[in-house]
């Protein structure tokens, strides 16, 4: 785990480095508050730190009240170290958001008990923040495909949309369903349906830009959302290319290299229409292209591949 030193005093800084790195840890260093601030600021900061009170540019105490204006910083671990052992700068420091308080010159044992306990937080938070970055993910993705789940896919509509109210953006939306795809589960099995949905959604996702997004919308249906600046982006040439790649490629399954043809409705957005207006013509444009299948449909026309 690295530790950051943050002590002035070239001698004081050289042994406590010293002792650190003996105990197993990686000590980076600094020289005074504002270098301090600067390494720890880093997104592959130090995210144990000893700050000495007493230091050019900024304080030990200025380091600490700067971090902790930003919730991103909660997460390091600060003990403060001074020679100022009375009271009054023991709750100073506390409450300027140190962690912990060692007062100079120090108990090797203590200062490694001290130093401990602060790693075993540190490591409880890093953990906890898994924790909550993977409780996010799956409340935000479907758990066979990957992509989007449904209600992901609806908040990201939400957002584009309003992106596009306030720059005068345009949006196109494309509803999709895999044809015949009853007919697979009743013939392979559910399991091989199960394999051409994930193989769907690698194709489509590998063909989309970085800013377009993609959602399972429900069963074999998706959702595409593709943002753009330019009101007149030929839409019928991403979403004929999408359509012909599905068709042209094979998704490897247990049942042997298969082959699907997607039917896609879109519709376009300005900013004017609401989402249930919006999904709505994306839906009665879909239902146009099952029709006849392995189609594209517009809102304002339908072409039939």
């Amino acid at each position: 785990m690295k530790v950051l030193v943050a002590e002035d005093d070239l001698t004081s800084r050289t042994i406590l480095g010293a002792i650190l790195a003996k105990w197993g840890y990686e000590v980076v260093c600094a020289v005074d508050g504002q270098q301090a601030m600067d390494i720890l600021s880093q997104p592959d900061g130090p995210k144990l730190a000893l700050l000495d009170w007493s230091m050019p540019v900024l304080s030990g105490i200025d380091v600490c009240r700067i971090l902790r204006k930003d919730q991103a910083n909660d997460s390091i671990y600060i003990i403060m170290l001074t020679a100022k052992s009375e009271k009054k700068y023991i709750v100073e420091g506390l409450n300027a958001g140190a962690n912990d308080y060692i007062v100079k010159p120090y108990d090797n044992e203590e200062l490694q008990a001290r130093i401990n306990v602060g790693k075993r937080m540190v490591e409880i938070q890093s953990e906890l923040e898994k924790a909550k970055h993977s409780l996010i993910y799956e409340a935000m993705h479907d758990s066979l495909t990957g992509l989007y789940n449904r209600k992901a896919i609806l908040e990201m509509l939400a957002k584009e949309l309003s992106r596009v109210q306030r720059n005068g953006n345009i949006l196109h939306i494309g509803m999709c369903d895999l044809d015949h795809f009853k007919l697979i589960n009743d013939r392979y099995g559910h399991q091989t349906g199960d394999e051409i949905l994930q193989g769907f959604a690698r194709i489509m996702d590998s063909n989309l830009r970085d800013y377009d997004f993609i959602g399972r919308y429900g069963g074999e249906e998706f959702l595409i959302i593709l943002p753009s600046s330019e009101i007149n982006i030929n839409k019928m040439t991403c979403f004929t290319r999408l359509h012909r790649v599905i068709a042209d490629t094979k998704i490897g399954t247990r049942s042997g290299d298969l082959t699907v043809t997607v039917s896609i409705g879109v519709t376009k957005a300005d900013g004017k229409k609401g989402i249930d207006e919006i999904l709505s013509e994306a839906d009665n444009a879909l239902y146009r292209a099952k029709n006849t299948r392995n189609a594209i449909c517009y809102a304002e026309q339908c072409d039939a591949q």
